[in-house]
C-alpha cells in the first residue's frame, strides 16, 4: 500500500527553491521533498527521449512521473486524422517516454480530455482504441464533461473504466456546468488510483476566452477543512486501491506545493528515499 503525493509539472513552486536555483536543477530540487510529478509538458509536444533521459537521470530510483497524454491523442488541437495516422502519433509519444518505461517510473499515462469529448459511441470507441495500442501501461482517464456521471451514465463509466483497466482519475474541481465532473469515490484499476486537485475557483473555471485564463482557472487555496475531509476520503480509498497517487494542480497562485505538504502532514506520511536536500527552504 502507498500513498504519493506530488504536483503538475516542478517549475511553477518557487517556495520549493532557492532563488538562484537554476532552471535545469529545479527537477533535482523538487525530488528532494516530492516522489512524484505530473510531466505536463508532454501534453504540449512530443517530448524527445533526451529529455526524459535528463529527468530520470535528475530523480532517485523511488521516484515515478505521471506523463500527460500530448494533446493531440486527447482531441485538444481538434484536428482531424485518420485511424493509422493517430495510431503512428500514438507510436511516437510511446517512442518518447521509453526511458522514463526502462528505468521502472511510470506512474502512469494521464489522458484528460477536453470539455467537448462528451459520452458517445465515436468517442467510447476512440478510449477503447488508445487502450488497445497502449496495453501495456498503465493508462490513467480523466474527464472534463460531465455527460459520462449523469443521466444514468455513472455506473457504465465506472464499469467501462474497469473493463478495459483504465485508471480512475478523481478530481477535486468547481462544478461548474456541463465542463466540469462531479467527484466520483471510485477505483476501477486493480492496482492504481489517481487523485487530481484543481481548486475550487468556480468563477474561473470556465474563462477559456480570457488571456489568463490558466492562472483564473488553477487559482485556489484549500483550507485545512477541506484538505482534512479530503484525507478522510483518501483514507476510504485505500479500502479498495493498493496504490494511491495524488497531484496537487492549483498553481496559479503558489498554493499548490503548500497544500500537498499539508495533505502528507494530515495522512502521516513521511517519504524517506529523496534526493537529499541542501536547505529546508520550505515552511508550512
Amino acid at each position: 500500500m502507498s500513498i504519493q503525493i506530488g504536483l503538475t509539472g516542478w517549475s511553477d513552486h518557487a517556495d520549493l527553491y532557492a532563488e538562484s536555483s537554476r532552471s535545469q536543477d529545479k527537477l533535482s530540487d523538487y525530488a528532494s521533498h516530492f516522489p512524484v510529478v505530473e510531466v505536463d509538458t508532454a501534453f504540449y509536444a512530443i517530448q524527445p527521449p533526451t529529455h526524459y533521459e535528463k529527468w530520470v537521470a535528475q530523480t532517485p530510483s523511488s521516484f515515478s512521473f505521471i506523463v500527460k497524454a500530448f494533446n493531440g491523442l486527447t482531441g485538444h488541437d481538434r484536428e482531424s486524422r485518420t485511424i493509422q495516422e493517430a495510431k503512428d502519433l500514438v507510436k511516437a509519444y510511446e517512442e518518447s517516454i521509453q526511458p522514463v518505461v526502462e528505468k521502472g517510473k511510470l506512474n502512469a499515462l494521464l489522458f484528460q480530455f477536453p470539455p467537448w469529448f462528451d459520452v458517445n459511441k465515436q468517442h467510447i470507441k476512440k478510449l477503447r482504441l488508445l487502450r488497445e495500442w497502449l496495453r501495456d501501461y498503465p493508462m490513467a482517464l480523466e474527464f472534463r464533461n460531465r455527460t459520462w456521471f449523469q443521466n444514468g451514465n455513472l455506473e457504465k463509466t465506472i464499469e467501462f473504466m474497469r473493463e478495459e483497466e483504465w485508471i480512475h482519475t478523481i478530481c477535486d474541481e468547481p462544478q461548474a456546468g456541463i465542463g466540469s465532473v462531479p467527484r466520483v469515490l471510485e477505483t476501477t484499476h486493480p492496482e492504481k488510483t489517481l487523485v487530481r486537485f484543481h481548486g475550487r475557483n468556480i468563477h474561473g473555471w470556465n474563462k477559456n476566452g480570457r488571456k489568463d485564463w490558466r492562472k483564473v482557472r488553477f487559482l485556489y487555496n484549500y483550507n485545512e477543512e477541506e484538505l482534512t475531509e479530503w484525507a478522510e476520503r483518501i483514507h476510504e480509498l485505500k479500502k479498495q486501491t493498493p496504490h494511491i497517487t495524488l497531484l496537487f494542480n492549483n498553481n496559479s497562485g503558489g498554493d499548490a506545493a503548500a497544500n500537498a505538504k499539508k495533505m502528507q502532514s494530515l495522512l502521516n506520511i513521511q517519504y524517506n528515499d529523496l534526493n537529499p536536500r541542501q536547505m529546508d527552504l520550505f515552511q508550512f
